[in-house]
């Protein structure tokens, strides 16, 4: 007797459920009637064999059977997408059609001006879809085949994501001009203390990436100071309130162009690569689309 199993049509109501957490929300994402997705949900919860979701007052809750079909209807949906987009991608021109990429903030504002008229003008069928968002985010977009590529900042611990190079980004420091660190010359080890610094807030990578390279361990308390963008950690350390990590890239694109701001590199061993960070474009392995990352990291390399 042969399995009933679900369509892929179920898995997308399921899918946008879980996002959206109530069936009119889903119903609008889906583009169909609430009864209709309720009814396809329901069919999935007879061919599983147990309910996917508690129905509440205006929302609903994932069962934890509900959650694992969820994760692996991601990887179903997304797989199906890479067959769509390989079986039709204008003529297996590269490059050519839809493709939305990630980028996280601290890369997007000075990588994508300075390289994105390139890429257009070499691939003139692209059309590019920009997400910018934090690394988590994005590493989840890519294993639910939201988003085709990502362009990140490695180290990374992301399984299941392969990457190509874009090049290197260094870590420099930005001190308040009347800072002792602000002294002409690079800044030798030990030198920066924990409490010296402002960082960005939690979450964004260059922060982690930065103490760890610097083997510096982050500040702790209720009074540190976060910023949410590179933009406002230069404006604090412009105002005197600390001093704090700048990737070269903002540097160059005149980030740091402040009177009250010095920006100084870090001293290191003769032989020894100064403390950096490693730009990729990052995609899901086993994607379609990997061919086509690839060429877009070669045309993103960094001078």
């Amino acid at each position: 007797m042969a399995v009933m199993l679900p369509t892929l049509r179920q898995l997308q109501y399921l899918k946008l459920l879980a996002e959206h957490g109530s069936f009119s929300r889903a119903a609008e994402a889906a583009h169909v009637s609430q009864p209709a997705l309720s009814a396809g949900v329901q069919e999935l919860e007879r061919i599983l064999g147990a309910p996917v979701v508690e129905r509440a007052r205006g929302n609903v809750i994932m069962t934890a059977v509900g959650a694992e079909a969820v994760r692996r209807a991601e990887d179903v949906l997304a797989r199906t997408e890479d067959l769509v987009e390989a079986g039709g991608q204008n003529a297996g021109r590269p490059l050519s059609g839809r493709f939305r990429l990630g980028v996280i903030p601290t890369v997007a504002p000075f990588l994508l001006p300075a390289k994105l008229p390139q890429v257009k003008a070499a691939y003139p069928n692209l059309k590019l879809f920009i997400r910018e968002d934090l690394t988590p985010r994005l590493i989840a977009g890519l294993k639910a085949g939201q988003l085709d590529a990502a362009v990140i900042a490695l180290p990374y611990d992301a399984p299941g994501i392969a990457h190509a190079r874009i090049g290197d980004d260094e870590i420099l420091a930005a001190a308040p001009r009347d800072h002792p660190l602000a002294a002409p010359g690079p800044i030798r080890p030990g030198s920066l203390k924990a409490e010296d610094l402002i960082l960005l807030e939690d979450g964004h990578c260059l922060r982690d990436q930065a103490l760890a390279a610097l083997e510096i361990e982050a500040p702790r308390g209720d009074d540190v100071f976060a910023a949410t963008s590179l933009h406002t950690l230069v404006q604090m350390v412009g105002s005197g309130l600390g001093v704090s990590f700048l990737p070269r890239m903002a540097v160059q694109a005149g980030l740091a162009d402040n009177p009250s701001v010095a920006v100084r590199a870090f001293e290191t061993p003769a032989g020894d690569a100064p403390p950096r960070r490693e730009i990729v474009v990052a995609w899901r392995a086993g994607s379609s689309r990997a061919a086509e990352a690839k060429l877009l990291a070669e045309a993103l390399k960094l001078d």
